[in-house]
């Protein structure tokens, strides 16, 4: 008869002092840990964060610990003496941890080290749960650690205003050193842990629309139930300014544009997701830095509207993204399977536009629509990019040869009709050329800066080649989208007649918009960035604007190898 083995115990290993340049783990992190892994990774590792209500509320609960009060050092401390210091930061090469303390009760020579939490009190058995014990013990490690005489710590929740009382006992000092140790491990792996399985942590996570955990484990099955993604309504929308000599300043929590010193408008900076200057416009220093440390982007145009760049803070963190984004760009075989399904995409879209907007009813659409078809199956099989640039150029024709079928025709009485008989540009020579251009320079810098958050180089692309000044992964994200929106902001603007013949200037063989034709015409792009669409995979309903950062988000997925491919976005 066998014996039972009894379970072996793990073998506890000191942590080797940091040296170098080595980051010391905040405390914080091991409750994300704990709680989820992968959180934890896409936080330390990729430097990725969202706001959700429950971090907006949990900076309100620390508003008055963050005031600051010093800890006298242990020799220091009278044992008949209590007293409270906020905002302790204490850290330790030994233990390689830092951690800023809410509030440290010194009372008879003993510290306790008390953790602030919104919400209420859980009532487990253990009075909290393990992520939360886990981070106040681990400040309790580095109070000992700097010589104070440390073995409980206090959690303290400021929406039932109770108090848990947590005891650094063996198992919870053990599981605190694991935690450690399995984060420093999986940091030091460079490889992201996989998603939680249909989990109810995930809905109330501020990381779900970026960890995409239902999505990117639906791909990977190609089967599956997904909830949708559900995140706080956009508000913020951009702030676009054109006058000449037009100046931009913070006011408050305002951003004020003025005139020739006249007020001409004030939009509020927590509604303002991005500043959009064209032309002789001037951003005072101080706005600038406010902009910088909101993370609110400026981007900079011409006066024409042809987009320059634009000005961000100190960047995106995730290095791993861009090493992975590297290194699929020099990889000729990682290039065509992107091109070709962006291309394809392209293809099927702007052919699903014509079938919906088609409006000559004596010519049957039937043939140029099977072309198209018959093109973006062709797009799916070529060998290399010079073959693809053939399809995607043959498509283009015959999508442009009969664009002038989707155009609302000329009324009775009507002086003016928009007229079209093939693309040009540099300069457009018709109005509706000039309309096309300026929603495909507005497309550019939309995906620019998405791609900027999401942590791409926009500079750095598959399909078209790096030049000086093109943002090439911005041209290639937004081939599938130029139909969908581009184009379509293009048609509404002519067919609703949102903009007029008076809304464009002749130069010589130039055609541009006025100022006026430009304002109507963003007010058409940026209504269509925020229709809502069912999206014709995950079935859940989403903006374009938001579509655009999923889009984004999931290239990175297949770059970084947790998804089979890129799933391109193809409307019904």
């Amino acid at each position: 008869m066998d014996t039972p083995h009894p379970a072996q115990q793990e073998l506890p290993l000191p942590f080797p002092e940091l040296s170098g340049d080595q980051p010391l783990l905040p405390a914080r992190m091991l409750n994300e840990f704990v709680y989820c892994p992968r959180l934890a990774y896409l936080e330390w590792v990729q430097g990725e964060w969202a706001d959700s209500a429950d971090t907006v509320q949990g900076r309100h609960v620390h508003r008055r610990v963050d005031k600051g009060k010093p800890l006298p050092e242990p020799d220091a401390l009278d044992e008949e003496e209590k007293l409270h210091a906020r905002s302790v930061t204490l850290s330790s090469n030994a233990l390689g941890l830092i951690a800023k303390m809410d509030l440290v009760e010194v009372d008879g020579g003993a510290v306790v080290p008390v953790d602030y939490k919104r919400g209420r009190r859980p009532h487990v058995a253990k009075g909290a749960y393990d992520p939360e014990r886990v981070q106040v013990c681990a400040q309790g490690m580095l109070l000992n650690e700097h010589g104070y005489a440390c073995d409980q710590g206090m959690l303290y929740f400021a929406e039932s205003r109770e108090r848990v009382n947590v005891v650094f006992d063996d198992e919870l000092m053990a599981l605190t050193r694991s935690s450690l140790s399995g984060l420093r491990l999986l940091a030091d792996s460079g490889r992201i842990p996989p998603p939680l399985e249909d989990s109810p942590k995930c809905s109330r996570c501020s990381l779900v629309t970026l960890c995409l955990p239902d999505e990117v484990n639906f791909l990977k099955r190609g089967m599956g139930e997904l909830r949708p993604i559900a995140v706080a309504r956009e508000e913020a929308l951009p702030l676009y300014v054109q006058a000449n000599k037009a100046k931009v300043s913070k006011r408050g929590e305002t951003l004020e544009v003025k005139v020739d010193d006249q007020p001409a408008a004030v939009a509020r900076l927590v509604e303002t997701s991005q500043v959009v200057l064209m032309g002789n416009v001037y951003l005072t220093t101080p706005t600038l830095h406010e902009l910088l440390r909101r993370e609110i982007p400026v981007t900079w145009h011409s006066y024409g509207g042809w987009f320059l760049g634009h000005t961000v803070g100190t960047g995106h963190k995730n290095v791993e993204l861009r090493t992975a984004q590297y290194r699929g760009s020099f990889d000729e075989q990682v290039c065509l399977r992107v091109a070709r399904g962006l291309v394809r995409a392209k293809i099927l879209n702007a052919r699903t536009l014509m079938r919906r907007n088609w409006r000559m009813d004596e010519e049957d659409p039937k043939p140029v629509l099977k072309d198209m078809r018959r093109l973006a199956d062709q797009a799916a099989r070529v060998s290399g990019l010079d073959s693809l640039l053939g399809v995607e150029g043959a498509a283009a024709s015959a999508y442009f040869g009969h664009f002038n079928r989707l155009i609302k025709r000329k009324e009775e009485g009507d002086t003016f009709r928009f007229e079209f008989s093939g693309r040009n540009r540099r300069p457009p020579t018709d109005p509706v050329n000039a309309l096309l251009s300026y929603a495909y320079s507005l497309l550019t810098r939309t995906w620019s800066v998405t791609l900027t958050a999401v942590g791409f180089d926009p500079y750095r692309g598959f399909y078209h080649q790096p030049r000086y000044g093109r943002p090439a992964l911005a041209l290639d994200m937004m081939e599938p989208f130029r139909p969908l929106i581009a184009d379509s902001a293009v048609l509404t603007a002519i067919n609703n007649g949102e903009v007029r013949p008076t809304d464009f200037l002749k130069a010589g063989s130039a055609i541009n918009l006025t100022p006026d034709g430009r304002k109507r015409f963003i007010a058409v792009y940026e209504r269509r960035l925020s229709q809502e669409i069912t999206h014709p995979l995950f079935g859940y309903r989403i903006s374009y604007r938001r579509l655009l950062e999923l889009q984004g988000r999931l290239l990175g997925r297949f770059l970084l190898g947790e998804i089979p491919d890129y799933p391109n976005f193809m409307t019904r």
